[in-house]
């Protein structure tokens, strides 16, 4: 049960704060060419290009891709301020992946033709500037050049609670960034793609690097948000532990208790041997016993550790820092193969580990045996 419900919450939280991440940027970002891979603010404009995109969606697994650009700005409202990062995309964005995270409001809408004058906001930044859907909000742009601002309303507010993001990023237009840096009108950030099974990422990123135009790199995005991958792949430490630990404490659990059956029946050993009856058989006799209990442990546990796990699917009862740990509640994805290797996997080591102690049987003497009190 332990087993269960360790691989069912560690696969659940990586999932889903996974899932955030890439709503938000993609699974692997295509941009300019830099020196270093440190993330940047604002990209390096760089043009359109119908070769680079085909070079994209040749590759398995490409899901979509979809342009981008980031600009620094400062939101302002009743002389209470708070400092973004802007980001521009097009109105050809999917939004399938980040409208579940709106908590008020609605998408922004791009139908202007000179730019959109909507914006989307996080709720910790509408909390701060007092925001609400359908407000008006100065946002100034700031920049060695030049200094410049423009109205915006806030469409909608989001809420994604990975604090990295809410903290900083608002979204909006592209024309608005390229017109403030004075970019044409195909020039942009760079591309987010999005996969069909992240699992691939690193494959097809790899790939990707090598195909693209030297004026181009593609990234992960586990490479642009290292510490966030990192804290999550510490959750597969803290889960091989758990592991080991419940591995030790159901070996020594059967053999301490099939030594005290063997004990037990000591006298039951010796008038078997008495009539004949070879070690072997005497041994199967254990060896049934003990993996009946072993099967129904493994049921048992089978039936609680599921069991917690649709519960808590359903009723979110275990909850979390939402600001520590990015999800208000545990979340639990079941993936039933482990479910099923967790269960053929401790019959297998307990029923080894069951040997152990029937080699006590051949030790016993059928005379001492019979007179063993």
């Amino acid at each position: 049960m332990a087993m269960i419900l360790t691989l069912s919450f560690v696969n659940g939280f990586q999932q889903t704060v996974s899932e955030k991440v890439f709503s938000f940027w993609g699974h692997i970002r295509v941009q300019h060419l830099e020196a270093s891979k440190a993330l940047v603010a604002e990209e390096t404009p760089i043009t359109k290009n119908d070769t680079v995109v085909a070079i994209i969606q040749q590759q398995k697994g490409i899901q979509h891709i979809q342009a981008f650009a980031t600009k620094s700005a400062v939101l302002e409202k009743d002389k209470e301020i708070e400092g973004v990062l802007f980001k521009g995309i097009e109105a050809t964005y999917d939004s399938t992946q980040l409208k579940p995270y709106i908590v008020q409001g609605r998408w922004p809408s791009f139908t202007n033709n000179l730019y959109s004058k909507e914006i989307l906001v996080s709720q910790p930044i509408a909390k701060s500037l007092q925001l609400q859907a359908n407000d008006t909000v100065n946002i100034y742009f700031i920049s060695p050049e030049n200094r410049s601002y423009r109205k915006l309303v806030v469409a909608g507010i989001y809420k994604t609670g990975i604090e990295e993001y809410d903290k900083l990023f608002a979204i909006g237009d592209i024309r608005l960034v390229q017109r403030l840096n004075d970019w044409q009108p195909d020039q942009i950030g760079g591309y987010e793609i999005f996969l069909d099974n992240y699992h691939q990422m690193d494959t097809i990123n790899s790939q990707l690097y090598n195909a693209l135009p030297a004026a181009w790199m593609s990234r992960t995005i586990k490479e642009v948000y290292p510490n966030i991958f990192d804290w999550l792949n510490i959750q597969d430490v803290n889960r091989n532990v758990i592991f080991i630990v419940m591995a030790i404490v159901a070996v020594i659990n059967l053999v301490t208790c099939l030594l005290i059956l063997v004990l037990e029946r000591t006298k039951m050993v010796g008038l078997l041997k008495a009539v004949g009856t070879d070690n072997w058989m005497i041994r199967q006799i254990f060896l049934y016993y003990a993996c009946v209990i072993t099967c129904a442990g493994i049921g048992i546990g089978l039936i609680g550790g599921v069991g917690i796990c649709l519960l808590q699917q359903h009723t979110h009862f275990i909850t979390l820092d939402e600001s520590s740990y990015y999800v208000a509640y545990a979340p639990v994805a079941i993936i039933w193969w482990q479910v099923v290797a967790v269960c053929a996997g401790t019959a297998v080591v307990c029923f080894l580990s069951l040997l152990i102690p029937t080699l006590l049987i051949k030790n016993i003497e059928p005379v001492k045996a019979i007179q063993f009190k």
